[in-house]
């Protein structure tokens, strides 16, 4: 299982979970399987693509982009302990077995 955490300013914090195997879409539209109604975000922001090793990130045309460790990828992964930003969200990343 993978766990992508925010916690912001008033330490509120957001958490998604995304199981080996998932593919989910990340974005502020009502059809995104993940809805992050936040600053910068696209409808439809960047698709997250799960296994047991990494989560594939991959930038769908956003219009702020999508950042892995503070550096702008189109495709990328990430693992954990990585950061991965969408907007002005910013989470960590964390492996459960």
């Amino acid at each position: 299982m993978w766990v992508l955490q925010h916690a912001n300013a008033s330490n509120e914090r957001l958490i998604l979970r995304v199981a080996p195997g998932a593919v989910k879409t990340l974005g502020r539209a009502p059809d995104a399987d993940l809805i992050l109604d936040a600053a910068l975000v696209s409808r439809v922001h960047c698709r997250l693509e799960a296994d047991i090793e990494s989560v594939s990130v991959i930038d769908l045309s956003s219009t702020n982009g999508t950042y892995i460790n503070d550096a702008r990828i189109e495709r990328g992964s990430v693992s954990d302990g990585d950061r991965l930003r969408v907007g002005r969200v910013e989470f960590t990343v964390k492996r459960f077995d």
